[in-house]
């Protein structure tokens, strides 16, 4: 991918430096749920997303954790490996980066929106090293990364981009990239009114009907990373091979990939984030027509 020398965005806050204050593993929540959920009556969409997106890899009913049927950590084996921040002076490569793609993905979205009659907030992305506060609750480097709506943030152990390549397969640049549009796509859906409507949904729903709601819309924040990946390509950013890349990510971080990884086998009833053909499919959805209207995830026939 063809990054450097391109703007940078100014919605990034480093807090590598900053020191802990987080004990115990697993993920923690406020009491009384979050954004306004109703208490003791199911997850708001802000703990649903920190669950559900813990994130894309773990492959485990976020409701299960919800019942606290299960102990804390995640499947992952113990985590990322933290990536130190460089020492002042040290140009810090992988920080340029995200800034860089996060910073074309705001232009990206401002004319999306624009052309809409839309306008477009950007959203923080915080970078962290073992773990940080958010609004959400606490995260760690295992919880992978997340977005947040009750802040508006995306928050991410750049020691993950060691575990997409060395434990899930996916290296190259355009996967890492991947995963920054991914989370932006579930902002746009934030901003869209897409996230408050679908917890209000899935509170009235079962386990198995929540889960196939979650899948959509994971999907659909895939099919919206596509659309940014398409416009990426129409500025020339993109080298040969930088497709694929994000279609082996899609392929990798599927449920039914990730399961048969973890455990042996598949429980697709547990899928809430989509098997490896759908990610791939509605990534290249996106991708291919640029047209966020393509990326109706909630339509039965599509899926």
């Amino acid at each position: 991918m063809l990054w450097k020398g391109r703007r940078q965005s100014d919605n990034i806050e480093d807090v590598r430096d900053s020191g802990g204050g987080f004990s115990g593993g697993g993920i923690q929540f406020p009491s009384g749920g979050f954004g306004g959920g109703r208490r003791g009556g199911g997850l708001s969409i802000g703990g649903l997303i920190v669950v559900g997106l813990v994130l894309w890899f773990l492959g485990i009913n976020p409701l299960v954790l919800l019942d606290g049927s299960m102990g804390g950590g995640s499947t992952m084996g113990g985590g990322s490996q933290a990536i130190d921040r460089p020492r002042a002076g040290q140009h810090d490569e992988m920080r340029d980066f995200v800034a860089t793609v996060l910073g074309d993905t705001e232009d990206t979205w401002t004319e999306i929106f624009k052309a809409e009659g839309k306008r477009y907030t950007a959203t923080p992305l915080r970078l962290f090293t073992g773990q940080t506060q958010s609004t959400c609750g606490f995260a760690s480097a295992a919880t992978g990364p997340f977005y947040c709506p009750n802040d508006g943030k995306i928050y991410i152990d750049l020691g993950f981009y060691d575990e997409l390549k060395q434990k899930f397969g996916a290296p190259g640049d355009f996967a890492q990239a991947y995963v920054i549009a991914h989370e932006v796509g579930h902002h746009v859906q934030d901003l869209l009114g897409l996230l408050p409507a679908f917890n209000e949904r899935r509170q009235q729903l079962d386990k198995a009907d929540a889960n196939a709601l979650s899948v959509r819309v994971e999907l659909q924040a895939d099919c919206y990373a596509g659309v940014w990946g398409h416009y990426a390509e129409k500025k020339g950013l993109l080298e040969r091979g930088d497709l694929d890349e994000a279609l082996n990510a899609a392929t990798q971080i599927g449920d039914d990939a990730i399961q048969k990884r973890m455990q042996g086998y598949v429980v697709p009833e547990s899928f809430n984030h989509g098997t490896s053909a759908e990610r791939k499919h509605w990534f290249k959805v996106g991708f291919d027509s640029g047209d966020v209207n393509s990326c109706d995830t909630f339509s039965t026939a599509k899926l």
